[in-house]
């Protein structure tokens, strides 16, 4: 079991059979760990002296930083620097709270969000559509899904307001860091490079599959699959070394502390924007069985609001800007779980409260690393398969459902330039939804972005992204799009949250504890729209921050 509670680092045991292969590696580990050590400070040292005038000396820095913590902490207690802050925090930031009467301490953090929102959205000097005037727009749009999901929560008196307040407050500085910041986005642009440039490694298999030509084709099956095959071999390789838990699981505590969540909700929301709605269920496996409804729902939730490392490599190859994708994801982990413990609040004793919790899969253990990347290259053959299967059937009914809109419409003078299809029907539907989030206010804008994220939910994620990039065709309607409103349609569309997905959650969870499909299956829908609306609400936030918008249109192609 691998539990991230505990001080220092956590490691997975090896098997009987594992010992004489690691055996060397255990014997001389801190010889290794000391040459690691060497070369990467020099290498850092040699970067900062060569190019620290023509290159960012910011991103070698957090990763030479990122390689020597996770090393010292081999031999170094982590109680040696968390006990000192737990000290500094007690004593600081416990006792303010103490000051201010319980009853108080609630609308007194709700105060202090709507001002940090108030001034870090509305301080800024205005640029291009991204005037003061859609900001508030913007502000009123998440005021109202707010309010919203209060009016129609399970239990208005079970609600935790510091989960909510904290949650919102989250994901705003997390926007306003990526957006507004230098070094937030430099940060984020390195890692969606990083995305771009496994691209890149995934066409030379397909060179030598078929040929450089054709691997340079733009078509679906040869640009987008290739990729999703090899990021999740990647991804079973990370995870039989242990670095994808060690991960969460530092990921999973940060919320567990400061969200007063259960340790399950901390692990899957943590999991679902890297490994996906279905595998990051799997994380808790001999849990799921013992967790309560609102437990249940939040892991759906989770699911539902952000997208999975595997697809968001797909994305970025379409040309969907990497950043806005990145910055979406981990937008939508506080924010999904302060609307799912809006909507549904936790009325039960939890099993993993006082802990976070990665319990090892010894059922489906790989014996090595090249086992573990071939059953993760199958793996990755069966999602993109479901994928490719799944696009095709959904974008056939869409077909034929428009073709039947269409003869009806005929009959009643629906024809030419507004022909009645699905997604018209669906434009005029969310309207108002894109006006909420804060879509440039011109009618016509409205509907393209209402009909986007009215095809994200019918459909999924994959329809409405290629639908916006077809802004390159100078006959596509989204040609024209304003920066601001593709920026928060960008946003908006960025989340699983579909009505496929709702039956992938359901047998996913039913499979793993079938004696909990009936309550899987009550909280799916509440779920989904909770989910929906987390991805809604970094769209709200996006806008409410963005001024250089320009950075953030969808024309980043894959190199």
């Amino acid at each position: 079991m691998y539990d991230t509670t505990k001080e220092g680092s956590a490691s997975l045991p090896n098997s009987s059979d594992e010992v004489p292969r690691r055996s060397f590696y255990t014997r001389y580990r801190v010889f290794f760990h000391i040459f690691f050590a060497k070369l990467f400070t020099g290498w850092w040292i040699a970067s900062v002296v060569v190019h620290r005038k023509d290159k960012n000396w910011l991103i070698p820095f957090l990763l030479w930083l990122a390689i020597m913590l996770r090393l010292i902490t081999f031999y170094v207690p982590v109680s040696l620097v968390t006990k000192p802050m737990h000290f500094v925090w007690n004593n600081t930031g416990i006792r303010i709270a103490s000051l201010i009467p319980e009853k108080l301490r609630a609308p007194a953090g709700a105060a202090l969000t709507i001002s940090v929102m108030i001034i870090g959205a509305f301080a800024s000097a205005e640029s291009e559509d991204n005037t003061r005037d859609n900001r508030a727009v913007s502000l009123f749009g998440l005021a109202v899904f707010i309010f919203g999901f209060w009016i129609t929560s399970r239990n208005r008196k079970a609600i935790v307001w510091h989960t909510v307040i904290v949650g919102m407050l989250m994901q705003f500085i997390i926007a306003l860091f990526v957006l507004r910041t230098k070094a937030g986005y430099d940060i984020f642009n390195f890692i969606s490079t990083l995305a771009r440039e496994l691209l890149h490694f995934a066409s030379a298999g397909t060179s030598f599959l078929t040929n450089p030509d054709t691997a340079k084709l733009t078509w679906f099956l040869i640009s987008v699959i290739p990729p999703i095959i090899f990021f999740v071999a990647l991804v079973q390789l990370l995870f039989y070394y242990g670095f994808i838990q060690w991960f969460i699981g530092k990921f999973a505590v940060f919320f567990f502390w400061s969200m007063r969540v259960s340790g399950a909700e901390a692990v899957v929301a943590a999991a679902s924007p890297f490994i996906g709605q279905g595998e990051s269920a799997m994380l808790i496996k001999p849990f799921v069985a013992h967790l309560t409804r609102a437990e249940i729902h939040q892991i759906m939730t989770s699911g539902f609001a952000t997208i999975a490392g595997s697809v968001l490599v797909a994305y970025i190859n379409m040309g969907i800007n990497p950043q806005a994708l990145i910055s979406s994801c981990v937008m939508s982990i506080p924010a999904s779980l302060a609307i799912s413990k809006l909507r549904y609040p936790e009325e039960e004793e939890t099993l993993t409260s006082g802990r976070v919790v990665i319990p090892e899969d010894d059922e489906n253990k790989s014996i090595n690393g090249l086992h573990a990347f071939a059953n993760g290259a199958w793996l990755g053959i069966k999602i993109a398969g479901m994928i490719v299967s799944t696009l095709l059937v959904i974008i056939a009914a869409i077909a034929l459902v428009d073709g039947l809109l269409t003869w009806w419409g005929r009959y009643i003078n629906l024809d030419g330039e507004y022909d009645l299809t699905l997604e018209l029907v669906l434009g005029y539907v969310c309207l108002p939804i894109a006006f909420l989030l804060g879509v440039k206010r011109d009618v016509t804008e409205l509907r393209l972005v209402g009909r986007l994220i009215g095809i994200k939910v019918i459909a999924n994620e994959f329809v409405a992204f290629n639908t916006l990039v077809a802004k390159d065709d100078p006959e596509s309607p989204y040609h024209n799009l304003s920066p601001r409103s593709r920026l928060i349609a960008t946003y908006a569309v960025c989340g699983f949250g579909n009505i496929g997905s709702l039956g992938t959650q359901i047998g996913v969870l039913s499979q793993i504890s079938p004696a909990r499909s009936g309550d899987v299956a009550r909280l799916a829908f509440s779920a989904l729209i909770s989910g929906v609306f987390s991805t809604l609400s970094s769209a709200s936030v996006a806008g409410l921050v963005i001024q250089d918008q320009a950075h953030f249109q969808t024309t980043v192609p894959a190199s």
